[in-house]
């Protein structure tokens, strides 16, 4: 435990150069008496570690002493290498870097890990795109990549429906989600999301922009999602569930934390154990094909056009049923 947290802070001073014992104590989960038996066990052992004194001081190494990759585990090395597999670095243009990153880390690792991307390689593949999708990145992810990697800001053509728009914008990242990817750009003081596959057009400028450091990317598309998941659920049910149907609910729904939502607003099961929910839905279409699935396990209170179209499905499936001999002739003439 204490080896790997010396490596730790060698490791963080290296990235941040100087820190102070308290930054270094929230970084480690540890006191800062801790932080002080670290450095002066660091010392002892060869690692030019000094401290700087006044205001602006802290711990630094020497000379820009640098580790070597030689205190790797085996299964770190291999997550390295899962990191680095083909697909959306060689999509955005990064194929000859990521293998020229890769070759690097190769001749660091001592001889015992040098097999770490063949095994990697021979046990996990990342097929990103979803089924029925074209292969191949879209057009101008390269060039929408490299805007990003640069900071310089962008004019874009836009297919929106069945016209065209333009836009001037600093193109802030980009997201593969599900096959497709997206391109989160900031116009004006507002941040927007585009489809790169809808994309005609795009011109570099030589002009960079200026960055705003705390623009969490992460955080920014789990918002976007979730409130593009919540704009399509413009209608809501009212099920009777039974606990198998419950179960089976949840991946039926297309917006998990909405089935979470509207579980934990319910009351308790009833007497035969089923639980009343009111669950947000895109549509009473859509909600009828998805619920269809439940058979039995869901009973459907409101609205009632939706009760209606359910009590028809089950009486039509009940004579299709009704006669244990398939090959003969159903209720209304067919076999």
């Amino acid at each position: 435990m204490r080896a790997s947290r010396l490596i730790s802070l060698v490791l963080l001073l290296q990235a941040r150069e100087t820190m102070t014992a308290a930054e270094l104590a929230r970084e480690l989960e540890v006191s800062e008496r801790t932080v002080y038996r670290d450095v002066l066990a660091l010392s002892a052992a060869g690692v030019p570690v000094y401290a700087d004194r006044g205001r602006t001081g802290g711990y630094r190494l020497l000379g820009g002493y640098r580790t070597r990759l030689t205190g790797l585990t085996r299964g770190e090395a291999e997550a390295l290498f899962l990191a680095g597999l083909p697909g959306p670095a060689g999509d955005m243009g990064l194929a000859d870097a990521v293998a020229s990153a890769e070759l690097k880390l190769l001749a660091a690792l001592p001889a015992s890990l040098r097999d770490a991307p063949a095994r990697t390689g021979q046990r996990f593949h990342l097929d990103v795109p979803g089924w029925f999708r074209e292969a191949g990145p879209p057009p101008w992810l390269t060039e929408l990549a490299g805007a990003v990697w640069q900071d310089r800001t962008i004019r874009l053509r836009y297919r929106r429906g069945d016209r065209e728009v333009l836009r001037q914008l600093a193109p802030y990242g980009l997201v593969l989600k599900s096959g497709t990817w997206y391109l989160v750009g900031r116009v004006g003081d507002d941040h927007r999301t585009y489809r790169v596959d809808r994309v005609t057009d795009v011109e570099v400028d030589a002009g960079t922009f200026d960055r705003d450091e705390s623009f969490d990317l992460a955080a920014y598309w789990r918002e976007q999602a979730e409130a593009f998941l919540r704009s399509m659920l413009r209608a809501e049910v009212t099920l009777r569930l039974s606990a198998a149907g419950l179960r089976a609910l949840r991946h039926l729904v297309d917006a998990p934390f909405v089935y979470d939502e509207a579980v934990a607003a319910a009351d308790g099961p009833d007497g035969q154990g089923r639980l009343v929910l009111r669950l947000p839905v895109e549509s009473v279409e859509v909600a009828y094909a998805q619920l269809l699935a439940l058979g039995p396990e869901v009973e459907v209170l409101d609205p009632p056009g939706l009760r209606t179209r359910m009590a028809g499905a089950a009486e039509r499936m009940s004579r299709l049923y009704a006669d244990p001999d398939p090959a003969s002739p159903s209720a209304d003439g067919r076999r």
